[in-house]
């Protein structure tokens, strides 16, 4: 018998490997795209939907320069001095310290107003912005006897937020009534260092607002009055030195002996001149306008006369600026209103 051989056969089956497909390809691709559009901070995407902070953005001069033409009156210094200033900040694309200004005079003057305005240039939303901060001193820093609580979380919360965005604004309002100290907390901030911990601070702006030194500017105003010279022919050199050494000196303010007076930290002090008869004129028109009136000049007169000015005998300077124009200006809408339904 024959013995017959097993044949081994080996079958070989070939890997397959799928072929390209451009539609999956494409649908991945497109995911990755969607979810870096979705989580990156710098997607235009995601900006559309929430508030970003263009770290780069460059304020428009055009733009700001306008907004103050138009709705801050009588402040031709103000204006002057901080348009420079700003200026010179944006163009400069690598500030050796952030911008620091601080803004001096009575109340009604408009430092809130230029803030604000300021404010939003740098992020659009203004003080809605997530990236635009505003202190209060008596509403978030009352107690003296935790200065040193307020000193760590200030620290702690400019740290974090600049961190979050580079061009962060902080407003600090209400100087004058801050306790001695709390303030120094930010000198390391605002000082000519390109990092502190590992944070740049550098394009963040610090704005302070404050009554104090508003006798000095109110003084020398009317110094330029009595002597007949023009309001507009008040400079910034004829107010500055007086504000630092004035507010400096003042056991009343919060920059009393402060570190950041003293290690020249501050930019600019800008004065705020006291408002003229005119200028409150001007601060009802532009109220009238906003809430869609024609102008009437004789209302625009009765609210001016409401107002009260200094000094007694001359009666040149109203002594709340226009910061209860609104409230006059409530009144007289209420009795305009009353005439019409009289009338029919």
């Amino acid at each position: 018998m024959k013995l017959l051989k097993a044949a081994v056969i080996f079958v070989v089956v070939p890997t397959l490997t799928p072929a390209f497909d451009p539609l999956s390809a494409s649908l991945v691709a497109g995911s990755a795209v969607m979810a870096w559009h979705l989580f990156s901070s710098d997607s235009w995407l995601k900006c559309r939907f929430q508030e970003c902070c263009e770290k780069n953005r460059t304020l428009n001069f055009t733009a700001l320069k306008a907004q103050l033409d138009d709705r801050l009156f009588g402040q031709h210094l103000a204006k002057d001095v901080v348009l420079k200033a700003v200026l010179g900040f944006s163009n400069n694309p690598s500030p050796k310290k952030p911008l620091m200004l601080s803004l001096h005079g009575w109340a009604g003057t408009g430092k809130n107003f230029l803030s604000q305005i300021l404010a939003e240039q740098v992020h659009p939303a203004g003080l809605r912005s997530k990236f635009v901060h505003l202190f209060l001193a008596t509403l978030h820093f009352p107690h003296h006897d935790q200065v040193k609580l307020y000193k760590e979380q200030l620290q702690n919360w400019i740290r974090g937020n600049v961190s979050a965005c580079p061009s962060s604004v902080f407003i600090f309002d209400e100087m004058d009534k801050m306790h001695p100290g709390v303030i120094d907390a930010i000198k390391p901030f605002l000082d000519y260092y390109e990092e502190v911990d590992g944070v740049s601070y550098r394009k963040a702006i610090f704005i302070f607002l404050s009554n104090a030194g508003g006798d000095l500017i109110n003084k020398a105003a009317l110094d330029f009055w009595t002597s007949g010279k023009r309001r507009e022919d008040i400079q910034l050199k004829d107010l500055e030195p007086l504000l630092s050494v004035g507010v400096f000196n003042n056991k009343n303010s919060g920059l009393w002996h402060s570190s950041i007076i003293d290690r020249n930290l501050i930019d600019y002090f800008v004065p705020f001149l006291p408002l003229e008869q005119r200028h409150v004129k001007m601060c009802v028109r532009a109220e009238m306008t906003a809430r869609g009136y024609a102008v009437d000049e004789e209302i625009v007169q009765a609210v001016a006369d409401e107002m009260t000015y200094f000094p007694k005998e001359q009666k040149i300077y109203s002594d709340k600026g226009c910061k209860t124009v609104q409230a006059k200006l409530d009144i007289h809408e209420d009795l305009v209103m009353r005439e019409m339904k009289a009338r029919g």
